[in-house]
């Protein structure tokens, strides 16, 4: 029996607060994902503007994509600041609402989107992508605590495993993201590296 005010007797075990195991290298592949879908969808709004028409499905088209690019590029900086979803199980819906726009765009080409089969195709993969992550890390939060806090300690305990699965997972959205950038009209009118002077055709620098 302890008097008032005095701890009571025994060792006492602390609590053990359940921690989300959002494993790092997922959170960075997922935020990569975020940047590149971002990137394309930029890219497709801007090849649907430069196509000089003004028709208000293209003006609609342009609009969408880029204000949805803009909130991929948005929902990305929140995601890898505070290890959380902007908009939380809700951002499923518009991704997958996404995937299937660039789906349909892919499969049933119309004059908006002619010519962007490629980059369609990136922003599919990205998105695809973005989905799974998410999918992947909302299982995991749904482990016992003390699994969820040993996994995440020993995911801590290994920093060159992370910085490894980091590149791989940088290389593997280059890889699906240049391509869509490089068929956009941004793409097609880069100048290449060895290529700067030579702007237009028949130029002064051109021998």
């Amino acid at each position: 029996m302890t008097r008032p005010g005095m701890a009571p007797a025994g060792p006492t075990v602390p609590a053990i607060q359940p921690a989300p195991l959002t494993h790092p290298s997922v959170r960075l592949v997922t935020g990569f994902a975020g940047f590149g879908a971002g990137s394309v969808n930029l890219a497709i709004s801007s090849s649907i503007l430069a196509a000089g028409s003004a028709q208000p499905e293209r003006i609609i088209a342009a609009v969408l994509a880029g204000l949805w690019g803009t909130a991929l590029l948005a929902g990305a900086v929140v995601f890898l600041a505070r290890d959380r979803s902007a908009g939380g199980r809700w951002v499923q819906y518009p991704l997958a609402a996404a995937a299937v726009a660039h789906l349909a765009a892919i499969a049933f080409p119309a004059f908006v989107t002619s010519g962007l089969g490629l980059t369609q195709l990136s922003a599919l993969l990205l998105t695809l992508m973005i989905i799974a992550s998410l999918a992947w890390l909302r299982r995991t939060q749904r482990l016992d605590g003390r699994r969820q806090q040993a996994a995440g300690e020993r995911a801590g305990d290994r920093p060159g495993r992370l910085l490894l699965a980091a590149f791989a997972g940088a290389v593997l959205v280059a890889g699906i993201t240049t391509p869509g950038l490089a068929a956009s009209t941004a793409g097609q009118y880069a100048v290449p590296h060895s290529g700067h002077g030579n702007l237009a055709p028949g130029g002064h620098h051109q021998h």
